[in-house]
């Protein structure tokens, strides 16, 4: 599926432009932390990544057939979509839908469910489950298809502690595995914990891309160094 190569994209809306014209590499595997300060793109460039957003022009090209590549990724948005179902049956649904046996499928909910320590809670209705849990529900169920790519919108966001912990050691597990990773977060301290490169965007440009050691040691520019300091970025 990779390399991507992203050309001079612009996506815009009722005459707003929201991210562009800007360029972006994704070739290796491990973990990609796209940051920046709230409303620089960062959002808007995952949903395009992932076929999710029309761009106005410029290109996205992936190594392959661009249906096959999208059925590869999965998405996991920072308010999780939850179904009025049962836990193991939502982990179950994308399974159920590309054909696998609700037996088959249920099972292997429930073998996810033991990995993130959710099986306690198979039976019972997913709308019911704390904000963490319902985070950690919505990686498992983009997870139970084996994803070549997953990408996730601040995940973490207003989650406490331990739920954090949780999440983030099933994506170091996750990549471990081979899985790519996308994460969009404004968390320099998670950044610090996860990356392996990072991608900086501001004003709806891809300001600054490369190893997170590099970027987060030696920014290329003012905008970067006052972000990382944690400077309000405008």
């Amino acid at each position: 599926m990779l390399p991507m190569k992203m050309f001079d994209v612009v996506v815009a809306k009722r005459g707003t432009r929201l991210i562009g014209p800007t360029s972006l590499e994704l070739h290796n595997r491990g973990i990609t932390i796209v940051m920046g300060p709230n409303g620089s793109g960062k959002t808007t460039l995952l949903r395009v990544l992932h076929g999710l957003e029309r761009v106005r022009s410029g290109s996205v090209k992936w190594n392959g057939n661009i249906r096959d590549v999208f059925k590869r990724q999965s998405f996991v948005f920072q308010a999780p979509i939850i179904m009025h179902r049962t836990v193991r049956e939502n982990i179950a649904y994308p399974l159920i839908v590309r054909g696998v046996s609700r037996k088959s499928a249920l099972n292997q909910a429930q073998e996810s469910l033991t990995k993130i320590g959710l099986e306690f809670a198979a039976d019972r209705n997913a709308t019911s489950l704390s904000g963490g849990e319902k985070q950690k529900l919505a990686i498992a169920r983009a997870l139970i298809t084996e994803p070549e790519i997953l990408f996730l919108d601040e995940p973490t966001t207003n989650l406490d502690g331990q739920a954090v912990s949780d999440i983030e050691s099933t994506l170091k597990e996750t990549s471990s595995g081979g899985t790519k990773i996308v994460m969009a977060t404004h968390d320099i301290a998670q950044t610090k914990r996860l990356a392996h490169d990072v991608v900086f965007m501001y004003r709806g440009q891809v300001h600054e891309s490369g190893s997170a050691s590099k970027f987060l040691k030696r920014p290329s520019s003012k905008v970067s160094k006052a972000f990382i300091k944690g400077e309000i970025v405008i």
